[in-house]
């Protein structure tokens, strides 16, 4: 009870979600199925503010986490992922006009996003991530990647669009880290800011255990991130969710004036606060059928591999008591492949291996991409079945 939330500050957040021994990281590319296996591991406690409907692992522990080594997050690499990305690109620089602008992106990973917008745009961009290796920026665009996290020293850096995507989510002081962003975009006049963070929502709803994991220490919905970002000096300009409704995305400048009302789906405090008192039936109940139903396929003697090696397929494996009946998962990342699951072990292969391997039983990680991966097996000359967890 002496844990405050890291949003509002308010004391008490109430916990309803504990995972035990989990695996610290997802991402991290390792070399062998023993140092996969043997990768560190922490608790997980998910507790919910009644008062701003905010979500945060409260036994996160930053000091675990190393950001700085082999990290690979990238989506890039498929082409649905890659619409939703031109997508965004297309409507922020009609929107506020980001044509021969400046473009700031915090957390940029190996700078996919920050590349795409300057190429379109015809921007400049400059990004920071502590992750990003040299070579991986577009060659053909004006952009530079500073490799270091976005603290205090780093707060005079701004552009014209300030862009976060996928990165609030592992930020514990989320409060704090919102402030440094507005005093970055106070520095120019008129700077957009946008921001992407999974739904929540979607989340506590379907009993998504495999989208639960140790370096998500902050969890939204359209009212706690609507709430955070006015609550910190920002007016939202556009609030709403998209790919398929499993992130939200949201659009804001520093306040001037009254704030705007509230967008549709952001007063929604009673309505997570009972999905979090379900959530843990409901992932308990999905969690039993995907055993029941890798159990029944090992005996009936038929292979199975995952589709798609990143956060959700290591949460998947590791939360499964059957998870180690599946020998491999699959990626079209390459710089992914011959690399090991942490955590769980598999070794992660392209999907040209599956032409010699043969699997029965496909498991996709994401059900946005079911349409993308049947194609490629059908190219492979493979129909197993395919389910979407």
């Amino acid at each position: 009870m002496t844990t405050r939330c890291w949003s509002c500050g308010q004391p008490g957040p109430r916990t309803f979600y504990r995972l035990r021994n989990i695996p610290i990281s997802s991402c991290v590319l390792l070399d062998s199925q023993a140092e996969a296996v043997g990768f560190p591991r922490g608790d997980l406690e998910l507790c919910f503010c009644e008062t701003c409907g905010f979500i945060q692992n409260s036994l996160f522990d930053p000091f675990l986490l190393d950001y700085t080594q082999d990290y690979e997050q990238s989506q890039g690499f498929s082409p649905t992922f890659g619409a939703f990305a031109q997508e965004l690109v297309d409507r922020l620089i009609e929107r506020y006009g980001i044509r021969r602008k400046e473009v700031f992106e915090i957390g940029c990973g190996k700078g996919d996003f920050l590349s795409l917008i300057c190429k379109t745009g015809d921007n400049t961009g400059l990004g920071i991530d502590p992750g990003f290796r040299e070579g991986r920026l577009a060659p053909d665009i004006d952009a530079r990647v500073i490799s270091a996290f976005f603290t205090e020293p780093a707060a005079d850096l701004t552009g014209d669009l300030i862009c976060c995507r996928h990165t609030l989510e592992h930020i514990q002081p989320v409060g704090d880290f919102a402030d440094l962003v507005r005093r970055s975009a106070e520095q120019r006049a008129g700077s957009v800011v946008f921001f992407e963070v999974p739904d929540t929502s979607r989340i506590l709803k379907e009993g998504a255990f495999w989208d639960i994991y140790y370096e998500h220490c902050s969890y939204f919905t359209l009212g706690s991130l609507g709430r955070l970002f006015r609550a910190r000096g920002f007016d939202p300009l556009s609030l709403r969710t998209g790919y398929d409704d499993q992130y939200l995305l949201l659009e804001a400048r520093v306040q001037d004036g009254e704030l705007a009302e509230p967008f549709p789906g952001e007063e929604d405090l009673v309505e997570v606060g009972s999905r979090v008192q379900s959530f843990v039936d409901a992932t308990q109940t999905a969690i039993r059928g995907w055993d029941q139903r890798l159990e029944e396929a090992a005996a009936a003697g038929k292979t199975v591999v995952i589709w798609g090696a990143s956060s959700k397929g290591v949460a998947f494996l590791t939360s499964l008591q059957t998870g180690d009946t599946v020998e491999y998962a699959v990626d079209i990342n390459p710089y992914k492949q011959g690399k090991f699951m942490p955590g769980a072990g598999q070794e992660i292969v392209g999907p040209g291996f599956l032409q010699d391997y043969g699997p029965d039983l496909v498991v996709v990680m994401n059900s946005i991409y079911l349409d993308e991966i049947g194609s490629d097996l059908a190219q492979l000359g493979l129909a197993p079945e395919l389910v979407a967890v």
